[in-house]
């Protein structure tokens, strides 16, 4: 089916008709990039305000680790975090466009239950394990942002902020992997472990028989 745009064309007796000129393939194509440039720049925006978020929920979520590396791997991420705020202003550049956040609500909320987890009272290892799962369903949430930023960039033939976001992709898939090496490398065990023990010892209590009382020294004997 051809489509195209109606035009006014004027007859010689001062009549008008419409006159359908046919629009090619190429002005569809443009029009849909368009599009889809607005809806590119909409993303970055809130990439670029999740990012920010971050940079404010990672330090409490370091100092509220008790393991040293789970404390390390999010003041490292936080480092990173930085420069990946950088980068989205170098890619918003390459747009001619003016580097300015949307609020990212899908990290507003999983930095919303990682305070609420932080609130919780667990022992060390249990808030180690919780802290981990926190973390990466802000890794993933990333992960899927910023895989679509990239492939939004190619369609665009925007191949230089390309290369920046998939530098940032990179970074989030793997600081994941730093997270799951954590918790499968022994946080997941002594949390577990923990549980365990402060069963057995409720357990034990229950157990005790109960402490009979001394006679009182007025008692007649």
């Amino acid at each position: 089916m051809v489509s195209g745009a109606f035009v006014g064309k004027e007859l010689a007796h001062g009549t008008a008709v419409a006159t359908r000129w046919p629009v090619t393939d190429q002005q569809e194509e443009r029009n849909m990039a368009e599009t889809l440039r607005d809806a590119f720049i909409d993303e970055l925006k809130d990439a670029y305000d999740g990012e920010k978020q971050l940079t404010k929920a990672l330090p409490k979520m370091a100092k509220a680790a008790t393991s040293p590396d789970l404390r390390t791997a999010f003041e490292s991420h936080l480092e990173e975090t930085r420069g990946q705020i950088s980068r989205l202003e170098q890619v918003f550049e390459l747009l001619d466009e003016k580097a300015k956040g949307k609020r990212c609500e899908g990290i507003a909320g999983i930095i919303e239950e990682a305070s609420a987890v932080m609130g919780e009272d667990f022992d060390e290892e249990t808030m180690d394990a919780s802290l981990i799962a926190a973390g990466q369903r802000a890794e993933h949430y990333e992960m899927a942002a910023y895989g679509t930023l990239v492939a939004w960039a190619q369609a665009l033939g925007e191949s230089e902020a390309a290369q920046l976001l998939e530098q940032t992709l990179n970074e989030e898939k793997a600081a994941d992997k730093k997270l799951t090496m954590l918790a499968e490398g022994g946080i997941n065990q002594q949390a577990a472990d923990a549980g365990g023990d402060e069963e057995e010892s409720e357990e034990e209590d229950e157990d005790e028989p109960p402490v009979k009382a001394k006679a009182s020294a007025s008692t007649r004997r």
